[in-house]
């Protein structure tokens, strides 16, 4: 069964691989086949037929809940005021409802629940299908290298959306004005720099953040990183690494929350069994690992590129691949 000892470890590559650009499915994978001994059981369990059979894949669960309510808790001032701009445009008669002259909050509110329609469809169709597969050390060790050059590939097509600037939707700045101040932890210039990301976000045209949305589909191949990916969408369309980072952020809270809240009730059944302590420490540690990511990661892509991390899979994805497909 699941240990303390494996809890503690896989909730904090959880915590920190599903908002990091490298892939927490293909690090759940990955690093039990690298310890090896016991811990290979974990691997097998990750790929079983029957969710509901796989004790391993319930704690996964369980991450996913913890990190999706670390994320809500970061951002839960902007998403008050994504919520409340939806209410308004639903508020509205459909003659009344103009897309185009909405407030930032309510374009940023559909943009959203558009980009997200992609992965809940295909999440729902394939999500079986490509755990039970790919799930493995060689084929995510493969992924992962490919995240890597996917990263590398962003990283240019983001130099070629600055020779092109993106088609941009006129906005009307959300009214009221977000609360001026801090917010938890975050000062009231980080606040008032999340509201103006927001605005920047909501100007872009919804086939854009459809599109993007849709990059998360490929999120499901163990090694390929949901937000590295929608970033790489972001760039594509020619946001900055900051707004695409804080774009890939508020599309990854409902997916990651809506998959995670769809299969907890497997944790109490038998696969949930015997570690319902293991699953609440990992929660606690996940949690807390995955505020502290996303809080490193919005203040690193405001300065900083993909590259590091590009590097990271590619020299982490063949090493592994080398050694799993080897042996």
């Amino acid at each position: 069964m699941l240990t303390y000892l494996q809890a503690i470890v896989i909730a904090l590559v959880q915590g920190v691989t599903e908002l990091f650009p490298v892939s927490s499915l293909g690090h759940s994978v990955l690093v039990p086949a690298w310890i090896g001994g016991e811990w290979e059981t974990l691997v097998t369990q990750s790929s079983q037929a029957s969710s509901e059979a796989s004790f391993y894949l319930a704690f996964i669960v369980a991450l996913h809940v913890a990190t999706a309510l670390a994320l809500l808790f970061f951002f839960r001032a902007d998403w008050v005021r994504i919520v409340r701009g939806f209410f308004r445009s639903a508020g509205r008669t459909v003659r009344e409802r103009r897309f185009s002259a909405a407030d930032s909050d309510e374009r940023l509110a559909w943009m959203i629940i558009l980009a997200t329609i992609p992965v809940g469809i295909t999440g729902l169709a394939l999500e079986h299908v490509f755990r039970t597969i790919f799930a493995k050390p060689v084929a995510a060790s493969a992924f992962l290298f490919v995240n890597g050059l996917i990263l590398l590939a962003g990283e240019r097509l983001r130099r070629r959306a600055e020779a092109s600037p993106p088609a941009i939707v006129p906005v009307v700045p959300a009214e009221p004005h977000p609360t001026h101040g801090a917010s938890g932890s975050r000062s009231a210039e980080e606040v008032e720099e999340a509201y103006r990301s927001d605005v920047r976000l909501s100007g872009m045209p919804y086939l854009d953040g459809l599109i993007i949305g849709a990059f998360q589909t490929f999120a499901l191949l163990a090694g390929i990183s949901r937000s590295g990916v929608t970033m790489v969408g972001g760039l594509w369309k020619g946001l900055s690494h900051e707004d695409a980072a804080r774009f890939a952020f508020l599309l990854a809270t409902p997916v990651i929350l809506a998959a995670g809240v769809l299969k907890v009730p497997s944790l109490f059944g038998s696969a949930g069994e015997h570690i319902h302590g293991q699953v609440a420490v990992g929660f606690v540690v996940c949690g807390v690992a995955a505020y502290i990511s996303v809080r490193f990661l919005v203040r690193y892509f405001e300065r900083h590129t993909l590259t590091p991390f590009a590097i990271y899979c590619l020299i982490a994805g063949g090493i592994s691949f080398i050694r799993f497909a080897a042996f």
